[in-house]
């Protein structure tokens, strides 16, 4: 087997509440030392030292919300074009959403999807499955047969269960199988034809805007069944210091709630928008400053619980269109762990809880591998220039789909080598 030792590494591991100066050795797909203690230890016979000085290793990135193309959307992002793009951010775990054609809501299409990052990805693809069949926010799918298949999470992905009754039964049922709920909330009458934040800048551009409560009022709802029903609540993605003080309230009650927020409502504000860019597009939009710098607020103190990318490819059918007639996402596999830097580079943010939020707490989360260099551990692991700049363009981006809201952007940090079961899988 192989053996790989990183030498004089700072190694940032969350789990052991680690961040020092020391050596990573990684034995075949084990990790089998970390830290300062391994750093005068030597070297195994037929090792392969790389010189980490002035790097860092962190545990590999596990991005908790990726949506792709396929089954159905091939043209958008397989699988295996997902993969790549995670290998070349940091990210060696992603959790797949069932918004595909047809539908993840099945024994069948949780299988197929197995079988195809087994045969395709270069990293590990974990699939969640629709909480409802089709995504139609009636009829419940099979939790305890999907689970037993190997769904880690329900969700009903970009959708909004707007029946109580149904969002009651998913948490008990969840709750029975040990499994996650994780909800994407906004409520349709109230977000109507609404295409970004509503506000001053979109009167200014003559759009109709999404107000907050859109968001709220869903989570509201949803943090009282979690209450009533202990069952494990995610709240996928919320944008605004108003639904942070919910999930604060709730938690303070006792509920079994956490939360997540996308990169974007971390790094941009509706003023991003600009002219109509479509690719600014998003879902939850962008909103207004103070919203943002909650949001960091809330993911510094644990409010919410983790960060993801919110990989959301779109070709150019549905992106270069009018902004109001253009399709909701963007991509952000590849621009996940640079983008969320700027918050340690700006001190809002130690680099300790930054990696935690981006792998070690969505890995807990999810009940999934990873998140840790723990002796004993799967080596998935990135080795990363915290301070290397580099500029986003389009023709760097390995996902299918170029719809990059950081197309440009000048970023600092950059993924060196990311590694999953001591396999190499990107090298820069």
């Amino acid at each position: 087997m192989s053996k790989t030792v990183f030498q004089r590494a700072r190694i940032i591991d969350p789990s052991r509440g680690m961040d020092e100066i020391g050596t990573v050795i990684v034995h075949g797909k084990t990790i089998v030392a970390a830290g300062a203690e391994a750093l005068n230890q030597g070297t195994p016979d037929g090792a392969t030292v790389i010189d980490c000085t002035g790097k860092a290793i962190i545990p590999g990135l596990v991005d908790a919300r990726v949506f792709i193309g396929e089954p159905g959307g091939e043209h958008r992002e397989t699988i295996h074009s997902a993969s790549q793009a995670a290998a070349a951010g940091g990210v060696t775990s992603l959790v797949m959403m069932p918004d595909t054609d047809p539908t993840i809501d099945t024994v069948a299409l949780v299988e197929f999807v197995l079988r195809t990052a087994r045969d395709t990805a270069s990293v590990n693809v974990f699939p969640a499955a629709a909480v409802t069949k089709g995504l139609h926010g009636r009829e419940m799918t099979e939790f305890g047969l999907l689970r037993e298949a190997g769904a880690v999470a329900f969700t009903d992905g970009r959708h909004t269960i707007a029946n109580a009754l149904v969002m009651r039964r998913a948490l008990t049922y969840a709750r029975d199988f040990g499994a996650v709920i994780a909800h994407e909330t906004q409520d349709a009458d109230l977000a109507s034809a609404g295409v970004m934040n509503e506000g001053l800048y979109a009167s200014w551009l003559g759009l109709s805007g999404i107000p907050r409560e859109a968001e709220l009022i869903p989570l509201e709802r949803d943090l009282a069944l979690a209450r009533l029903t202990r069952g494990n609540y995610h709240a996928a993605k919320i944008s605004t210091a108003m639904s942070a003080a919910a999930i604060a309230r709730a938690k303070a009650d006792g509920a079994r709630v956490t939360a997540g927020v996308a990169i974007h409502n971390l790094a941009l504000n509706e003023n991003d928008v600009g002219q109509y860019r479509t690719f600014f597009r998003l879902a939850p939009p962008l909103r207004n400053e103070e919203d943002r710098s909650a949001m960091i607020e809330a993911l510094k103190d644990g409010t919410i619980d983790i960060a993801v990318s919110s990989h959301d490819p779109q070709d150019v059918d549905t992106k270069r269109l009018p902004f109001a007639d253009a399709a909701a996402g963007a991509v952000g596999l590849e621009t996940l762990l640079s983008v969320a830097l700027r918050l340690y580079h700006n001190e809002d943010m130690s680099l300790l809880r930054l990696v935690e939020v981006l792998s070690t707490a969505p890995a807990r989360l999810f009940g999934l591998p990873g998140g840790t260099l723990k002796p004993g551990a799967s080596a998935d692991l990135a080795l990363v220039d915290l301070d290397e700049p580099w500029i986003v363009s389009e023709a760097g981006i390995r996902s299918r789909s170029k719809n990059t809201c950081f197309e440009g952007a000048r970023l600092q940090g950059k993924v060196l080598q990311t590694l999953v079961a001591g396999r190499t899988v990107f090298t820069n």
